[in-house]
């Protein structure tokens, strides 16, 4: 039995059709090329930015002051005496010039902690990373335990044993326990997963080049981002160090910018003590500017480096 279907049906049915068709909204798909706007995320991000630039506007303010003037002035706006240049004369110049033996003494621990400690970590990730051996799985838990100890718990047990080997009030005190950086050592090791393909390790070594020559002229240059990155982090750790050479340093001539700075705001509670804040404000202004140009100079490299294994192929 055939069925057949009259036209009057046919358009019927077609102008529901329509009508359904011209009543629906069409979705608007979000393009990929835009990326969508938050106006949540946008407002967090303008309080965290604010959040970190006010410290910074009010340290760059308040080093153009002086003593008188950081007390009679608004903290966020300049004073009527411009004495920026004389705060960083003077600040080289009080105290028979003490500011830069701390400030030598702080690139020693940096380049002696930090660059130790970088070097290390460098050598221990990429073994890690493209060596088996037993015992690796044990190394990974003892690394992966040690970033979750927090330096503050390890202090007194770390200043024990400097004690009972006559190195307190010594600058391998400081030195020494920042040759070990956990956190640094797993990201070398995660970052040389990644960027070190087998296969071209094994290239080289047919090609007859040994484990050092591998190392160094094939392995090195491809860890680059993830080094520069792993001695920014050691560098600004040792850089602010305050907690270990507090407890390890009692001479002034060894001291680091941090407990530098801190003996001169103590000052002004001393017994006949002269306050000399504008110093410490202005001190405080040169410590981090090297911190600053730094991350500027190097960011290409250490921001590739956070984003290594970020992203599977």
């Amino acid at each position: 039995m055939t069925s057949t279907v009259t036209p009057a049906a046919t358009g019927s049915t077609a102008s529901r059709s329509a009508s359904g068709a011209r009543l629906r909204t069409p979705r608007r798909r979000h393009s990929p090329g835009r990326p969508r706007r938050s106006v949540l995320l946008t407002v967090l991000t303008g309080l965290v930015l604010l959040y970190s630039l006010v410290p910074l506007v009010w340290l760059a303010v308040s080093a153009t002051k002086t003593q008188e003037g950081l007390s009679r002035s608004f903290g966020l706006w300049f004073d009527g005496d411009f004495a920026l240049w004389a705060n960083i004369s003077e600040t080289f110049t009080y105290d028979d010039g003490v500011f830069t033996r701390w400030l030598l003494n702080t690139l020693l621990y940096v380049l002696a902690g930090a660059g130790g400690a970088t070097l290390l970590a460098v050598l221990g990730g990429y073994a890690l990373a493209k060596f088996d051996f037993p015992g690796r799985r044990a190394v990974f838990a003892v690394v992966i335990g040690a970033v979750a100890v927090p330096g503050t718990a390890l202090a007194v047990p770390t200043f024990l044993m400097f004690s009972n080997m006559g190195l307190t009030n010594t600058p391998w005190a400081v030195i020494i326990p920042s040759l070990i950086s956990p956190f640094g050592l797993y990201l070398m090791w995660v970052f040389a997963s990644e960027a070190i393909p087998t296969e071209l390790m094994e290239a080289a070594r047919i090609d007859g080049a040994g484990e050092m020559r591998t190392f160094f002229q094939v392995a090195l240059p491809l860890l680059a981002p993830g080094i520069v990155t792993v001695s920014l982090f050691t560098m600004v750790a040792t850089w602010n160090n305050y907690f270990l050479p507090l407890i390890m340093i009692k001479d002034p001539d060894w001291y680091p910018l941090t407990l530098g700075l801190n003996s001169w705001n103590a000052q002004a509670e001393t017994a006949g003590g002269q306050p000399v804040f504008h110093l410490v404000v202005t001190g405080s202004l040169i410590t981090i500017v090297p911190l600053i140009a730094a991350f500027l100079l190097l960011q290409k490299y250490w921001q590739s480096g956070l984003a290594a294994g970020s992203v599977k192929e």
